[in-house]
């Protein structure tokens, strides 16, 4: 077979979708990395590294199809099995705190790393996110909802992303009414595809076709009017009196995330329409929105029964970032630190200087034999220089 030939011009072409990431750029992600985990650390999460693959049978346990077709498979060349490289790390963490920890009490966990999708989850994204976030197992309460919107706010806060829109919603709203439609597979994927779209009129045709309690056909044509600050609970305990047990208290818990953060700073919006993943996330959903920023910024919610697969079903929330991403729209710091370079010496008290500065956290730039110096490139802005006996550090003019 004759072999494919590729130009000595295409060879740094990258596929589409996948990014590298340069030296400024690494400079402010990797402190920016830091930084988060750092935040996370204080909050009493315990970082885990997963690995890039598992096999396929935990990787995307209980995880829905939309993982499925995100991922890459690979043969494990010694056991011959299927495995995938991670296209989300949740539910990787799902695994370890069921299988390897086993903790009984409240589990939290962080983690960053990159993830890989099949495809870009949408126009001009990355097929190679860096994902950053947490997971808290084990604790069904709202208090734990609370906590981890709180620390997704305070992610945001830490890069230097602002005028931020706290976007709020809660899957059971939807599928309590869902619950009382009595629809086919067929049916609930063209309901769900009506209201995400938020088609009124088309929606309105369509309830009118299929369902026939006209209570029930109110409530469903109502939700995608349901969004707003927080006044919009109020309507909504009215337009949906009546409703199942499921659908108010899927409100009141709402009600109750919006008090506890008050005095965040945050605006708030509210669409009791909205259920991103709602076969998934079993409770209340978020995502964080930033003007001119055409997509989630990061999102998150309630996901409990995650660890059935691992034979351990836990409640379960958390939230993730795209830490590239937060540092686009952030304020953190992107410039290197400028360094000091060392001309090549053979002298052992030049090698010394240098030893001393970089133990004093300085960079050093160590030159070599007839190097030509370009001290932009290397970005340094002072040499270490030998003057009246001693080496003195001088600024670059």
């Amino acid at each position: 077979m004759q072999g494919v030939v590729v130009k000595n011009v295409d060879r740094w072409l990258l596929p589409d979708g996948v990014d590298e990431v340069l030296p400024e750029q690494a400079q402010a992600v990797e402190h920016l990395r830091r930084q988060i985990l750092d935040l996370y650390h204080i909050w009493g999460y315990d970082l885990v590294i997963p690995p890039m693959v598992e096999f396929t049978e935990s990787l995307l346990s209980g995880s829905g199809s939309d993982l499925d077709l995100m991922t890459f498979r690979v043969t494990d060349q010694i056991s011959g099995r299927m495995m995938g490289i991670r296209a989300d790390i949740t539910p990787q963490t799902a695994r370890m705190d069921a299988h390897s920890l086993r903790r009984e009490g409240p589990n939290r966990l962080c983690y960053a790393g990159t993830v890989l999708h099949t495809r870009p989850r949408g126009p001009l994204e990355s097929r190679t996110p860096i994902s950053v976030g947490v997971e808290l197992f084990g604790e069904a309460t709202l208090a734990a909802d609370i906590e981890v919107i709180e620390l997704f706010l305070q992610t945001l806060k830490v890069s230097g992303v602002s005028n931020v829109h706290l976007d709020l919603g809660h899957v059971d709203i939807y599928r309590g009414l869902l619950a009382e439609a009595d629809l086919n597979a067929e049916q609930e994927a063209e309901l769900f595809k009506l209201l995400q779209r938020k088609a009124s009129g088309e929606l309105s045709d369509w309830v009118a076709a299929n369902i026939k309690d006209k209570k029930l056909a109110s409530w469903l044509t109502t939700l995608p009017r349901l969004t707003g600050n927080q006044e919009v609970l109020e309507a909504a305990k009215n337009a949906l009196q009546g409703a199942p047990n499921s659908v108010l208290e899927a409100i009141s818990q709402l009600e109750k995330i919006v008090a506890g953060l008050t005095g965040s700073g945050v605006n708030i919006y509210l669409d009791l329409g909205e259920m991103p993943g709602y076969h998934y996330h079993t409770g209340v959903v978020f995502a964080a929105y930033v003007q001119g920023y055409g997509k989630a910024l990061g999102n998150g919610g309630r996901y409990d029964h995650v660890g059935e697969a691992f034979g351990r079903s836990r409640p379960a929330t958390g939230f993730a970032f795209d830490l590239k991403s937060l540092v686009t729209q952030g304020s953190t710091s992107s410039a290197l630190v400028e360094g000091i370079f060392v001309p090549y010496s053979d002298d052992p008290q030049c090698r010394e200087q240098a030893a001393l500065l970089r133990s004093q956290g300085n960079r050093v730039v160590q030159g070599f034999p007839s190097q030509k110096v370009d001290f932009a490139e290397i970005n340094c802005d002072r040499q270490l220089v030998f003057e009246d006996g001693h080496y003195v550090i001088k600024e670059l003019s």
